[in-house]
Order: structure tokens, then C-alpha cells, then sequence
């Protein structure tokens, strides 16, 4: 019987640039595209002004963002938090921070304060991005209850106050090379996520820009994605669901993102769906659930859609059948992974039938290796037997921030990244 073994095809390189430079090379191509839109707060329909960019427009303000930031003393290796919902600013922080080097740490908007103390003292963030506030949160007086006990933090820029436009301000119409006197790699570090463990604190996966920009390029790539492709994205950008596959899917093909609202609501996806003619939408399962059974649902023209990507848990057959029938979606794909690689490992592919986009997380992703072992002795299993999903390649995260030990426990001597995770290969 063969080996639970599979290595994913070759024939399209990797990208071996950083994302900035990825950036720049889409505005060079679709600058006059739109790339960015905001739809708002409300979860009604037309009673709030979008807000809109451009690849040029985009790429104005990203580089104005940059050098505000490295006149306030960012640089290379140096760490940025952003604790905020998904807004452009989220988007136009995460691609001003990559081009100056600096390692975006993502904060979840639901952290309490011991939680947020964790992040910004572990990490050692210097300069906070942050919402002022969010749901019940205010997250103002948090970032004060914590000052004391954050050594490294400088400086807090709230979105929307008078600091944040003069960071933009500050860096308006300079060229960012005249700042940004280093060599950046596509090795280098980039961003830091944290993922929740079941017990102790949670450990900060550090990922380059080969990283997360090839993985964004790759999921997006195996769902046919083109610059002509709009994408909604309710799922959160703290997470790779949103900032990777989403945000960097879009900007390695010249797309645009869609920000339907500050967090998932139905009415707003669906909405931000229809009025932006968006061709691709992401979600968990009981997003798509939430969307289908919405009560306006019918009431909704999705006729753009043709794909999409679901992951974080399985799908149900019925939720699958009125993605394809009612939501246009018969392209939609299903994805498996974990922060620690990317994250995407393995997916379904545009022409895979109900069964496979229902029953199985797909095939193994381009340049990437998979393979199921026993857990007590390492050895390959036979295909059909369950064990332990290790994955190897360039999606493998660098580590976890500051943590050796932890490292070394995740991933071993030969690049295998331990999941944790049981699955069988058929």
C-alpha cells in the first residue's frame, strides 16, 4: 500500500520577493484598478459612504504611512502592533510596515487587558496601531491600563485621531527610498500572530514575507483568481484568514478587497456582495450558514460570485449544495492549515465534487510536502490509516517569537512542522 506521502507540484515558482516589492510591481501593472474598499459600519444597506483606492491611490498612502513611520524611528526588525478591527487601515498598516521591514504583530480585538499586556510585552512592540474602540471594548483606557507594565512602547496612534493623519501627513509625497537605507529580505521576519493554546499563554508564530506573500499568491492562484476578481472579506484580518489569504491573495494578483464591515454580520456581506459585485467571498462555515439563512437572503443579487474559500471546520453537505445553487459559488473551495504554516497546507480545487469539497480539506498545496505518521514511533503510515498531519516547505513558519524550546518541539531536526492535528490520506 503507498505510503501517506504527497508533494505538491513545482511548475509555478515561488515568489522570492518581499512584499513590497510584490506591491509595487502590481501598481506598476493595474495602478488605475480599484484595490480597496471599505463599505463602513453599518450592517444596512446604503446608508454609508464606502471609501475607496486605487493600486496608485493605494500605494500613495501606504508610502506616506511608511516614512510617518520610520520619521517616528520604525525600522527594520523593530515590532508594530495593530489592535483593531478589519478597516483600510488595517490593510494599509500591514503593507507600510512590510516595506520598511518592520514586524507587524497582530492583536486580537477581543483581547482583554491581561491578554493585551502579554502581546505588546512579548512581542516588545514599540509603536501601537489601534482602533479607539470596539464593540464593548475601550480600548483607549486599556492601552492606558497597561502603559506601565509595556517597557518597549513608545507611542500609541489611535485610527482617526490627529496622530494617525499626522503620520500620513508626515511621510505625504516623499519617496520612500530616500528613508529606507537597508536590504530587506524575503526571509526576513514580518509578522507575528499568536495562536491560542489550551493552556499557558498563547506563542507568537514569527512569519517572513516568503512566508505569508506565497501563500496568499498560492490559495488565490488554486481558485483561479485574476485582477479582474473582487473579494468580500468578513473573515478577520488579525488571523491569516483575512490578511493573508485574503489581503495578500488579492494584492499578488492585482484584485481588489472588499471590507464588507468592521466584524461578520450577514446583512453587510451579503450586501457588500451585491453592491461591489464582489466574484469571491470567505468564510467559516457558520458565516456562510448565518448568510444563507438571513431572512433578506433572497432578496440579495450574488449572480457575480463564482468562488470563495471555506476552512476552520468542515462543511456541511446542505451548506456546501446552497453555496454552489443559491450563492453562485460553484468554484468555492475548501482549505486546511494553522497559523504556524501560512496557513494553508492543503485545498480543494475549482472542478473537485461535492463529496471531496464536503468529506476532505483537499490536496497538498504547491511546494509543499504532507504526510500522515504515527504519532508514537514517526513512522509513514499507509494511506487510509489515521495519525498525525505533518506538512514541510516554504509555508513553514520561522518559529515561535523568542521561544526556542517551543520551537524545537513543533518543528523538527528535518523542517516537519508537528500539527498536532490527526487526518488520514486516501
Amino acid at each position: 500500500m503507498t505510503d501517506s506521502y504527497a508533494a505538491g507540484e513545482t511548475t509555478t515558482p515561488l515568489l522570492e520577493e518581499t512584499i513590497g516589492a510584490s506591491f509595487d510591481r502590481t501598481v506598476a501593472r493595474f495602478g488605475d484598478r480599484e484595490a480597496l474598499v471599505d463599505c463602513g459600519r453599518s450592517g444596512a444597506r446604503g446608508d454609508q459612504q464606502s471609501r475607496r483606492w486605487t493600486y496608485a491611490e493605494m500605494s500613495r498612502d501606504v508610502d506616506a504611512l511608511a516614512v510617518g513611520l520610520r520619521k517616528a524611528g520604525i525600522g527594520k526588525g523593530d515590532r508594530v502592533g495593530i489592535w483593531a478591527p478589519n478597516c483600510a487601515e488595517w490593510t494599509l498598516t500591514q503593507v507600510a510596515t512590510a516595506k520598511i521591514g518592520a514586524i507587524l504583530v497582530n492583536i486580537n480585538p477581543a483581547y482583554r487587558t491581561h491578554e493585551l499586556a502579554y502581546a505588546l510585552t512579548q512581542s516588545g512592540i514599540r509603536l501601537l496601531v489601534s482602533a479607539p474602540a470596539f464593540k464593548t471594548s475601550d480600548y483607549r483606557s486599556m492601552v492606558a491600563d497597561v502603559r506601565g507594565d509595556c517597557p518597549d512602547l513608545e507611542q500609541t496612534v489611535f485610527i482617526g485621531d490627529p496622530e494617525w493623519a499626522a503620520l500620513l501627513e508626515t511621510g505625504a509625497g516623499e519617496r520612500l527610498a530616500d528613508h529606507v537605507s537597508y536590504e530587506l529580505s524575503p526571509e526576513d521576519p514580518i509578522n507575528i500572530q499568536y495562536t491560542s493554546g489550551t493552556t499557558g499563554y498563547p506563542k507568537g508564530a514569527t512569519l517572513s514575507h516568503r512566508n505569508i506573500l506565497n501563500n496568499g499568491y498560492f490559495t488565490t492562484e488554486t481558485i483561479g483568481f485574476t485582477e479582474n476578481d473582487r473579494l468580500a472579506i468578513p473573515v478577520p484580518f488579525y488571523h491569516c484568514f483575512g490578511m493573508v489569504m485574503g489581503n495578500l491573495g488579492c494584492i499578488t494578483h492585482g484584485a481588489t478587497i472588499v471590507i464588507p464591515g468592521p466584524a461578520f454580520d450577514p446583512a453587510a456581506t451579503l450586501a457588500a456582495v451585491q453592491d461591489e459585485r464582489c466574484t469571491a467571498v470567505y468564510g467559516v462555515p457558520t458565516m456562510f450558514i448565518a448568510m444563507q439563512n438571513h431572512p433578506d437572503f433572497g432578496t440579495f443579487d450574488l449572480s457575480t460570485l463564482r468562488t470563495g474559500i471555506m476552512a476552520g471546520s468542515p462543511c456541511p453537505v446542505e451548506v456546501m449544495k446552497r453555496c454552489v445553487n443559491e450563492m453562485h459559488m460553484s468554484e468555492v473551495s475548501i482549505a486546511y492549515g494553522m497559523t504556524e504554516t501560512s496557513p494553508v497546507s492543503t485545498q480543494t480545487r475549482m472542478d473537485d465534487d461535492l463529496e471531496h469539497r464536503t468529506a476532505t480539506v483537499g490536496r497538498v498545496h504547491p511546494h509543499v510536502e504532507v504526510r500522515v505518521v504515527d504519532p508514537t514511533s514517526g513512522a509513514v503510515l499507509p494511506r487510509g490509516e489515521a495519525g498525525e498531519f505533518q506538512t514541510r516547505g516554504y509555508s513553514v513558519m520561522l518559529g515561535y517569537w523568542a521561544d526556542e524550546e517551543k520551537t524545537r518541539a513543533a518543528i523538527d531536526e528535518d523542517g516537519w512542522m508537528h500539527t498536532g492535528d490527526l487526518a488520514v490520506m486516501n
